[in-house]
């Protein structure tokens, strides 16, 4: 017994040192409409400077993805920590949008290395027989610090003084705990390597996953175009349009969509991976729907349910996409495609973005926002069709 509550607050703690990393890379969320105040540039440069994250992402799963099984997870996310320390110095001392660029890359190589070493570490700390309460404590700890990052910098922002300073010190300090919370911790990798062993992890689609791969690749990468769009310009959209100027509000309205897919992530447990992945496309499409009533009639309860909504969807699908996408996948190359899938997902989250603040311009911020909705509708009802006439093979469901 007092073996399990050890093992239950080790694993509680790596969780929330999971959450802190993930909230440094939603942090600037709602500052974005400030920094475009200060420096004067267009809502291109805040879709690109939002998806440079991505592309930091994107470097660490092909580069260094197997990075925590090789050194160890406790060097790794020291490693990520340090990123993510580097990210918020570079927030602070902004003089030019070179530093914002640069505060987003090393988020993005923070978050690469936090996604998989943290959830794995949660994993191993969890006592025998937790595993499933363990996945959810990582679930949990990913989306949910996600969500805490807008939120807790709007709040600084709206209520506190010095909006671009604040949130990144109160970060900093975050980190620097996180730090001494770490290196309490047990490791748990027992044969480690040195950090010249980690190889660049090559993506991999064996011919019997693909007929899951493709429906579930569509719904990740519409799922994370969603999130992508609400990090990114959905600040600007509530302040001009809706002129609603409250940061604390705004990053409110992005920390619900991430809340919303932690909580359809643990549902797909009831629901199961066969079910889920149709129904997640399904939600996510009403989601959709309510982005597009929310640009053409500015009403904010719209926005508020499009988050919501898109957020649960978003969780549904991905989280049985990837389970589904594991389960098909040969043991020896699962790690390589589920790589595959977030390689998917991420660039979801950043080409369909950059297609915003290129059409914003010509067209206006709502009109490109429609435009960028009615894509992802099509491929989203493009992906339940074709679950609904090949469903997810129960094989792979239930692997998954």
């Amino acid at each position: 017994m007092v073996g399990d509550r050890q093992g239950w607050l080790r694993c509680l703690l790596a969780g929330a040192v999971f959450v802190v990393g993930m909230t440094g890379t939603t942090l600037p969320t709602p500052l974005y409409p400030l920094y475009q105040e200060k420096f004067g540039f267009s809502e291109l440069t805040v879709t690109v400077v939002y998806a440079v994250y991505a592309f930091g992402v994107i470097g660490v799963l092909l580069l260094a993805g197997n990075a925590s099984d090789t050194i160890g997870r406790r060097p790794t996310l020291l490693w990520g920590l340090g990123f993510a320390a580097a990210s918020a110095l570079c927030f602070l001392y902004a003089e030019g949008l070179g530093w914002l660029y640069a505060g987003r890359l090393l988020s993005g190589l923070s978050a690469g290395l936090f996604t998989g070493a943290a959830t794995a570490y949660v994993m191993d700390l969890a006592p025998p027989g937790g595993a499933s309460r363990a996945t959810f404590v990582a679930t949990a700890a990913n989306m949910g610090g996600l969500g805490c990052g807008p939120l807790l910098a709007g709040v600084l922002a709206e209520y506190a003084p010095e909006p671009l300073l604040l949130p990144f010190a109160v970060h900093l300090v975050l980190v620097a705990v996180s730090v001494v919370v770490l290196l309490r911790l047990p490791e748990t990798v027992r044969e480690r390597r040195p950090l010249t062993a980690v190889r660049p992890q090559r993506p991999a689609l064996p011919a019997q996953v693909r007929p899951v791969f493709v429906p579930a690749a569509i719904a990740a990468f519409a799922g994370f175009a969603l999130f992508g769009v609400f990090t990114s310009v959905s600040p600007a959209f509530l302040d001009r349009y809706l002129h609603v100027d409250n940061h604390a509000v705004s990053g409110l309205v992005v920390a619900l969509a991430f809340f919303a897919s932690t909580a359809g992530q643990l549902a797909v447990g009831r629901v199961g991976v066969a079910r889920s992945l149709p129904l997640g496309c399904a939600v996510l499409f009403a989601g959709l729907v309510f982005l597009a009533g929310a640009l053409a009639t500015d009403l904010l309860a719209l926005v508020v349910l499009a988050a919501v909504v898109g957020g649960a969807g978003q969780g549904l699908s991905f989280r049985a996409a990837l389970s589904a996408v594991a389960g098909a996948a040969p043991p020896e190359q699962r790690a390589a495609v589920i790589s595959t899938l977030f390689l998917v997902a991420y660039t979801g989250i950043s080409i369909p973005v950059i297609g915003v603040g290129l059409l914003a311009d010509p067209l206006g911020l709502e009109r490109a926002g429609l435009v960028f909705t009615g894509t992802m509708l099509l491929l989203v009802a493009s992906a339940a069709v074709y679950l609904l006439r090949r469903p997810v093979p129960t094989g792979a469901a239930k692997q998954g």
